[in-house]
């Protein structure tokens, strides 16, 4: 173990996030919003696909791929909010 190793590992704090009893509220509510979010994003996949098949036999079934793109993409952004904002913290 090096010196800047050692010295680093004593000075720079290690603290441990502790959600307080206040924001019980506050969970709840991001807690519906991320089911909600996730309820509907599995309806615009179901949506998306739908439209596909409607449009498949006039053989424009591939513009709906960009659509079925941004839906997946919101739905893991909405699953993963909660490790993107800690990346960040």
């Amino acid at each position: 173990m090096n010196t800047f190793t050692a010295l680093s590992t004593s000075v720079i704090p290690n603290p441990t996030p502790v959600v307080p009893a206040q924001a019980g509220g506050l969970l709840t509510i991001l807690n519906w919003a991320s089911g909600i979010g996730l309820v509907l994003g599995v309806l615009g996949v179901i949506i998306v696909g739908i439209g596909m098949l409607i449009v498949w036999n006039r053989g424009q079934g591939g513009e709906h791929l960009g659509k079925l793109g941004w839906v997946l993409g919101g739905c893991i952004i909405i699953t993963g909010a909660g490790g993107i904002v800690r990346a960040f913290v």
